[in-house]
């Protein structure tokens, strides 16, 4: 038999310690991302139901505060009031028209609340905000308020640059209180008028990658498992030498 040393018998533990704690982290990881599968499923079989319902009137101002973007979140509804033009916000858009802007109109009711409406798409600011009031009956689907702006850029309300629908932000630059926390992206018109905001282009897409990232950590775990056992085969066989 050879001289070769092997190891203590208390590194042998701690080496087997780490790694059964390596494979348990790994399996648990695995394990948590189907699960955030399943919810994930859940989540997009329930906003597809929402919104390919038959719509429903828009939460009222008792609702506001219990909604949530799980709760809420592309709902199909309707409101009916007043669209007052002339305080429009032009946020930034990329769409699959290409480049431009969301056209954001605050719709009075006949309570006195103000809803915002994402009336659609135009290419440039000088297309489609229009001036003075509307009457208008509002079909679409609820999103929650965007606050802060996008990722790189801020909103900027004195310099009317604005890069996500932040309501509460648009209704302080425009004057306006008793605003719900959600907007509308309106269904697309059934008779679009040229130079009219161009409706209907909400993209419903959500990130379900939670398989491949399970079937990740279960191949990391039994790559250590496969590793492991290799190790210990290769030792047994020096230590019978």
């Amino acid at each position: 038999m050879s001289q070769a040393r092997t190891a203590s018998p208390r590194a042998r533990l701690f080496w087997a310690a780490g790694i059964s704690l390596a494979c348990a982290v790994f399996l648990a990881l695995g394990t948590w991302q189907l699960f955030r599968m399943q919810w994930k499923h859940e989540l997009i079989a329930r906003v597809n139901q929402r919104a390919h319902a038959a719509p429903v009137a828009a939460p009222s101002p008792s609702d506001w505060p219990s909604l949530t973007a799980d709760n809420a979140e592309y709902r199909h509804v309707q409101v009916a009031g007043t669209l007052l033009l002339e305080r429009s916000t032009l946020v930034q858009a990329s769409t699959q028209l290409g480049p431009g802007f969301w056209v954001m109109t605050p719709l009075q009711t006949a309570a006195g609340d103000i809803v915002f409406v994402n009336r659609g798409y135009v290419a440039d600011r000088k297309t489609g905000v229009g001036s003075g009031t509307a009457a208008a009956d509002v079909t679409g689907l609820l999103r929650m308020s965007q606050a802060d702006g996008d990722l790189l850029r801020k909103n900027d309300p004195a310099g009317q640059r604005w890069y996500s629908r932040d309501v509460q932000a648009m209704a302080a630059a425009s004057g306006l209180s008793q605003v719900a926390p959600y907007f509308i992206d309106a269904d697309a018109s059934p008779a679009p008028q040229a130079g009219q905001p161009v409706g209907g282009l909400t993209v419903i897409a959500f990130r379900d990658n939670h398989l491949v990232y399970a079937l990740t950590w279960y191949a990391l775990a039994l790559m250590i498992i496969g590793r492991t056992w290799q190790i210990t085969r290769k030792t047994r066989r020096n230590l019978a030498e």
